[in-house]
């Protein structure tokens, strides 16, 4: 458990500090739009994980309860975290439009 807390503490420095950066170069590099797709790239490996974790709990094959149980857990965890990032975009979105010119 200790592990996954350095790791996601890690990359969210990580990323913190690449769109702070970002915002020094300009929007024009880019740099958000690869940090998203490796971010949902990272999340649909996490889903695949988790899809075949529970299909070997169902077929009996699974070594190591607690490893898919974990497996499952962090897919949960990371889909949550990614449908948060996709409402606050949404509300953004919603509120730059009603802002009056």
């Amino acid at each position: 458990m200790e592990t996954l807390k350095t790791n996601n503490s890690l990359k969210l420095t990580s990323v913190a500090q690449n769109s702070s950066a970002g915002n020094l170069r300009g929007a024009e590099s880019g740099e958000f739009s690869k940090l998203l797709k490796k971010s949902i790239d990272e999340l649909n490996q996490a889903q695949e994980t988790s899809d075949k974790a529970l299909a070997d709990m169902a077929t009996g094959q699974v070594k190591d309860l607690h490893q898919a149980a974990i497996a499952i857990g962090k897919a949960e965890t990371s889909m949550k975290l990614m449908l948060e990032v996709r409402n606050k975009a949404i509300s953004a979105y919603k509120e730059i439009l009603r802002t009056q010119i």
